[in-house]
């Protein structure tokens, strides 16, 4: 029972600290030696063993994938391509929709390879653009881009992001598993919280909110007006790399596993996106550099909340939790979801709660013969619900570190479209895949 109170209590106050601003790597720290002082474990085991473990294990076994992720995000956006993607977008739905703009440019480069961790730093700049000349509220656009970037298109299936490729280590599937279950959840989450976000905003409006740059943005003393589309790589160079990324990655899978299809997928991606759009590179190094600096601080706050979950999954709370799981009764699937929803959400990280999830229950579940294409697909569903907690490493940088804003002002819309939703659907997409 101690236990159990002291898991609820530090991921309470991981919670805590993270809304009043607290660095998420100081934050993760304190809460692990709350949770190891409530749990009987010696604080120095707790630290330095299963959580240096944890964020050390997660580092080595993503860095890569994050590095080339944030330079392929850094070259998309040096070559102009991003902002020729979001500026095409943008001059066909017009400056009302500016929210869906950003949305559908987050997509766009997510499910063409660059990481989410990064989109948010090569969007962003692009979004304050949008809805300063649409005149709507800055704190939405934290929310539009988590919500363009994590909801619908890192669960989706064929998407190159990990939390889409970890299940294929488990299940020995391929990043397109799920069928057309899979793709109908994420084209419904992407439906319903596309117009959620957008009324949720327009109320925003009604009331008299308008755009003001937060004192914190990066580009409060930017300017930040809009190139002529002339200046800008042709929508169709734009767009080819991130194709060619989404290619290669679903058809070397078939071959090799997801991680190495990954990686080349992202090193042919930034290769063509330089070759294609040549005339505005300014230089090679430069991109490599800057991307490998968003990279340390986009997998830093990962592995800090992974950590943390380390520390959680050795406590007797936790085994008790996996106790009950496993011989709870009902559908193995449901008890996949739930288990790795719970993970996810107090590790605060999809791809960290995934890879200390899945191989405790993998193996169980493989052994029952249940479906390794639902499994794959339930995983990534579960991972994109309550993982966007407000300690959430991703959700942290592009609320403070990308948008400048607080977790006060803009997390709100981010729980509903993030959280909320994602986390019926993965409900709605368990009795589809028990049904059909």
């Amino acid at each position: 029972m101690l236990s159990m109170i002291g898991l609820i209590s530090a991921l309470t106050l991981l919670v805590y600290l993270t809304l009043r601003g607290v660095n998420i790597i100081v934050a993760a720290l304190l809460s692990s030696l709350v949770l190891a002082l409530t749990s009987g474990i010696n604080p120095n085991t707790a630290l330095s063993e299963y959580y240096m473990d944890g964020f050390t294990g997660y580092f080595a076994d993503w860095f890569l994938v994050f590095l080339l992720g944030a330079i392929f995000g850094k070259v998309i956006q040096d070559t102009r391509s991003a902002a020729s993607i979001a500026d095409w977008i943008s001059r066909r739905l017009g400056p009302d929709w500016a929210l869906f703009a950003v949305v559908a440019a987050c997509a766009v480069m997510t499910y063409g390879g660059v990481s989410l961790f990064v989109v948010g730093f090569t969007v962003y700049p692009i979004a304050v653009s949008l809805f300063r000349v649409a005149d709507y509220p800055h704190r939405f656009i934290p929310a539009a881009l988590v919500f363009g970037s994590v909801s619908f298109t890192m669960t989706s299936p064929g998407s190159p992001e990990i939390q889409n490729i970890i299940p294929t280590e488990f299940f020995g599937t391929t990043p397109t598993a799920g069928g057309w279950i899979g793709v109908f959840i994420g084209l419904l989450i992407m439906t319903v919280g596309g117009l959620w976000l957008r009324a949720l905003l327009q109320r925003a409006v009604r009331r008299g909110e308008t755009f003001e740059l937060p004192a914190e943005s990066p580009l409060r003393n930017e300017t930040t007006g809009e190139e002529s589309h002339t200046d800008l790589p042709k929508p169709v160079f734009a767009l080819l790399p991130l194709g060619v990324v989404l290619l290669v990655l679903n058809v070397l899978s078939q071959f090799i596993d997801s991680k190495t299809a990954v990686l080349v997928a992202l090193v042919l991606g930034i290769a063509s996106a330089w070759g294609l759009n040549l005339r505005f590179v300014t230089g090679f190094f430069r991109p490599m550099g800057t991307g490998t600096q968003n990279a340390l601080v986009a997998i830093a706050n990962t592995c800090a909340v992974v950590g943390f979950g380390s520390v959680a999954a050795e406590t007797p709370a936790f085994d008790s939790f996996l106790n009950v799981l496993m011989n709870v009764a009902g559908p193995p699937l449901m008890g996949l979801a739930i288990f790795v929803t719970v993970v996810c959400g107090i590790t605060g990280s999809a791809s960290g709660g995934l890879g200390i999830a899945l191989p405790i229950v993998a193996p169980d579940y493989m052994a029952q013969g249940v479906d390794p294409n639902a499994m794959h697909r339930v995983s990534a569903l579960a991972s994109g619900g309550i993982d966007s907690l407000p300690h959430n490493g991703y959700v942290v940088t592009t609320i403070r570190a990308i948008s400048g804003e607080t977790h006060k002002r803009a997390y709100g819309p981010i729980f509903l479209v993030s959280t909320l939703l994602p986390t019926a659907a993965l409900g709605l997409a368990v009795v589809m895949y028990l049904v059909f």
